[in-house]
């Protein structure tokens, strides 16, 4: 979508299009607020300025509307074009079963400690590189995870968000 097309968008389709992006309500009303952009670049640095604000609640209840990686249904149910940007997303994570096991075990470890689905921006990423991400962030403290998370959550986002309007 053209960046003036959103623009002019009503509040309520300019919200399901972000909502697309990410299920952060806050996220969502400060960039609609800041509308009309100039610019996509002023767009996308709102976006990042915005998602530095984002507290753990409310990252919590977004991380419900991701699928596990190598699932492909989140615990609650996606829109369309969710659904077509997780698959997108997912598409280039080439997993054999070892791999697929590995992650399958490691997301259920993570969960287990962490008490939320692992969630790593898997676009451009090897199946390799995302059970290695796993294993490493399974070292973390629980600090530590809800920061690499709220950064991964953002590049997820931001990413959508790109793709959606240029």
């Amino acid at each position: 979508m053209q960046l003036e097309i959103f623009n002019q968008l009503d509040s309520g389709e300019a919200s399901q299009l972000l909502q697309a992006c990410v299920h952060m309500p806050a996220w969502i009303s400060e960039l609609l607020a800041q509308r009309p952009y100039c610019s996509t670049q002023q767009l996308y640095r709102a976006a990042a300025a915005q998602a530095h604000s984002w507290q753990w609640p409310e990252i919590a209840t977004a991380l419900a509307q991701h699928p596990r990686i190598g699932e492909k249904k989140a615990a609650t149910a996606l829109s369309e074009k969710e659904q077509q940007f997780s698959q997108h997303e997912q598409a280039g994570v080439e997993t054999g079963a070892v791999v697929q096991l590995a992650l399958y075990q490691g997301n259920l470890d993570y969960e287990h400690k962490f008490g939320h689905i692992f969630l790593i921006r898997a676009a451009g990423r090897s199946g390799q590189q995302i059970l290695s991400e796993l294993q490493r962030r399974l070292l973390n403290t629980a600090e530590q995870e809800q920061a690499e998370v709220k950064q991964q959550l953002a590049e997820i986002a931001l990413i959508r968000l790109k793709q959606e309007i240029q």
